[in-house]
């Protein structure tokens, strides 16, 4: 998505959209067999948590992927896209723009311990009238004690602006077993190398290296949210073996992708008889 993509804003009925102070977190639930929607903002911020499914959300900043154990925040008013692959359970916390001060004026991909995966799915079975003085209240605030302590997870891809670069990055995006050097790639731009790799750390934060193993990892997620076996993912990926591939995922996600995705199962199985 790039600044000038069509922007919508949802109806002032959505409950992303509701300016109630007095209840500084409002549920919204959904379920389906894949989903992408269009780019939108909403006036409040929100936690987004795909209980069972693998998700991207797409902002002018970057691509962040969220697999079950983990939320994406997406602060007030930022203007983002959703996309979800597979079967899948959404779990949207809304917070009222004051609500929660502390949290990043950017996305940031935050980890869903399994206490705060199980009162987010309680609160969004509340309704948006729920009495402010009630156990649903004691619930939110125990939520928002949880979110002071979130941390970053490695599952941003952050892209950049300048248009050379970015020819480079959706090339790579686009063919994520492209093996080409950077030389190759820049060349390809009408750059030089050493230009892209100044461009690189300026823009992204991230090395060339570090960027291009963070799309594949991004890629594979996908693939394997979607069922294909890591024997096909490896190999079109551009990894000439398993083991390689999954080494790779184990030093960037700290275990296997078989481990990874029962992990994705059992959220599945806990979160689906509440949606």
């Amino acid at each position: 998505m790039t600044k000038n993509s069509a922007k919508q804003t949802t109806p002032s009925s959505h409950p992303g959209n509701n300016t109630d102070q007095l209840r500084p977190i409002i549920g919204f639930s959904r379920q389906g067999l894949g989903m992408a929607n269009v780019p939108h903002s909403h006036f409040r911020a929100q936690l987004v948590h795909a209980a069972s499914g693998v998700m991207t959300i797409t902002t002018s900043m970057g691509i962040w992927v969220t697999p079950p154990h983990q939320g994406l925040w997406v602060p007030s008013g930022v203007e983002h896209h959703v996309r979800v692959y597979g079967p899948y359970t959404l779990k949207t916390l809304f917070f009222h723009p004051d609500a929660a001060p502390w949290m990043p004026p950017e996305c940031r991909v935050v980890p869903v311990s399994p206490l705060l995966r199980e009162l987010v799915i309680h609160a969004c079975g509340f309704p948006p009238d729920y009495p402010v003085d009630g156990p649903e209240a004691r619930v939110v605030a125990v939520i928002l004690d949880l979110m002071r302590t979130a941390t970053v997870e490695p599952l941003h891809l952050p892209m950049p602006h300048d248009p050379r670069l970015a020819v480079v990055c959706r090339r790579l995006l686009e063919n994520p077993a492209d093996r080409s050097t950077l030389p190759e790639l820049a060349e390809r731009a009408g750059a030089a190398d050493r230009t892209l790799l100044r461009l690189f750390h300026k823009e992204t934060g991230l090395t060339f290296r570090v960027w291009r193993r963070q799309a594949r990892l991004l890629a594979a997620l996908r693939k394997l949210a979607a069922g294909e076996p890591v024997s096909s993912v490896a190999p079109d990926l551009g990894y000439e073996s398993q083991s390689a591939f999954i080494a790779m995922f184990r030093r960037a996600l700290g275990t296997t992708p078989g481990r990874y995705f029962s992990e994705t199962e059992a959220a599945r199985a806990s979160a689906c008889p509440d949606s």
